[in-house]
């Protein structure tokens, strides 16, 4: 366990700098908007904020006022946020972030975990929180061979939990492929004792069961595999790049940091409740604080790639014995990409809370961070000695 200083050269940021001066822009047919992805006058209007006026040393200061750590986990480097509460009681939860995202997404919720008093919250319901970057995510170390997915990153954070970080019991939070390796934690470590519930914002496959033996499904649970289905149709071409060639992607998105806004900004838009009007939920700071990460760190490969290595374990559905036992909580926000009814979840989950949010979408802890954190909170009181 090694304390870790974010420090990105200015060789690497001049650099950066020359490649935004140096653009190539594509057409785009006048008036069409983001129909056909990422909006070209938008692009344009954050590159230019991104060259003239975003200030990074000014944001990596402000990230290093959280205690950044790096231990060695089996084959990686795995870099993590660990905020200890002042409080006495405090519960451990390891909350994981998702794609296109970074730690960087969980900045608002950890000090409101680690500190309820910050924002009126009572003390005993206090976390200590870890938030780790999934290996090759900015600043853990990138795999060098195949096979690390949703599955083994659960047994790293297992690991990084118990052993690096001496608890013998914790929770978890996650969304998207955090939420993955959340259901991984609940999957391979039912039977023990180490983990005290789940908390998702989303169900991340593998599917439920729904062979011999399984109940009839409601009208909300085709309701919902029709919006998926349909989902899938409009917006998953991302998913099905990263699942089957992320290696082509990637040398056009590592080499071109406009690339590389163009892929990812298009999904802070599409999965968010902001209307169409993205900078009603990030401003162009939080939108480049992300990227700057990615293209620092050269991550953009080995984070795409995870949905190549994951597919084998999420592209099919539990079997039939296959429910995870462990005590869960859905925290379900209406423009998430997936909005199933509960009893889809508790074919496949140990239920036992349900929320359904007013507002907010698939970057919940970014968008809506004290609704999240009310709801991580209510959900894990009951568990507190």
């Amino acid at each position: 366990m090694n304390e870790f200083k974010i420090n990105i050269s200015d060789e690497i940021l001049d650099d950066l700098k020359y490649r935004l001066e140096r653009v190539r822009w594509p057409d785009e047919i006048p008036g069409s908007g983001w129909m056909h992805g990422t909006n070209l006058e938008y692009l344009k209007e954050l590159v230019e904020y991104w060259k003239n006026d975003f200030d990074w040393k000014k944001h990596e200061k402000s990230l290093n006022e959280f205690n950044h750590y790096t231990s060695n986990i089996e084959d990686f480097n795995i870099h993590y946020i660990h905020e200890k509460s002042p409080n006495k009681n405090a519960i451990p939860i390891v909350i994981t972030h998702g794609w296109p995202s970074t730690f960087y997404e969980m900045h608002k919720i950890i000090p409101l975990l680690s500190n309820p008093e910050i924002n009126g919250g009572d003390p005993a319901d206090s976390f200590d929180v870890v938030a780790p970057s999934l290996p090759g995510y900015g600043f853990s170390s990138r795999p060098t061979k195949p096979g690390l997915n949703v599955r083994e990153t659960a047994k790293l954070w297992n690991s990084l939990m118990t052993n690096t970080l001496g608890y013998t019991k914790y929770a978890a939070h996650g969304g998207d492929i955090g939420a993955g390796v959340t259901t991984q934690l609940g999957y391979l470590y039912s039977s023990s004792d180490n983990i005290i519930g789940l908390h998702f914002t989303a169900l991340n496959r593998p599917g439920a069961y729904l062979g011999e033996g399984s109940k009839e499904l409601t009208e909300a649970e085709i309701a919902h595999i029709k919006q998926q289905d349909k989902w899938n149709h409009e917006e998953a071409a991302y998913n099905r790049m990263h699942s089957t060639r992320p290696q082509t992607l990637a040398y056009g998105l590592t080499d071109s940091p406009i690339g590389l806004a163009g892929w990812i900004v298009e999904k802070y838009r599409a999965w968010s409740d902001c209307g169409g009007d993205i900078e009603s939920r990030f401003t162009k700071d939080d939108l480049l604080i992300n990227l700057t990460i990615y293209w620092a760190t050269e991550t953009i490969n080995s984070s795409t790639r995870m949905y190549f290595e994951n597919y084998p374990i999420t592209g099919g559905s539990f079997g039939k014995s296959d429910k995870i036992t462990i005590p869960t909580a859905g925290a379900i926000f209406p423009h998430d990409i997936a909005t199933p009814p509960r009893e889809w979840a508790e074919r496949s989950y140990n239920i036992v809370r349900w929320t359904e949010m007013p507002r907010g979408g698939h970057f919940a802890a970014m968008e809506e961070p004290e609704m999240l954190v009310n709801d991580i909170r209510d959900f894990f009181r009951e568990f507190r000695n």
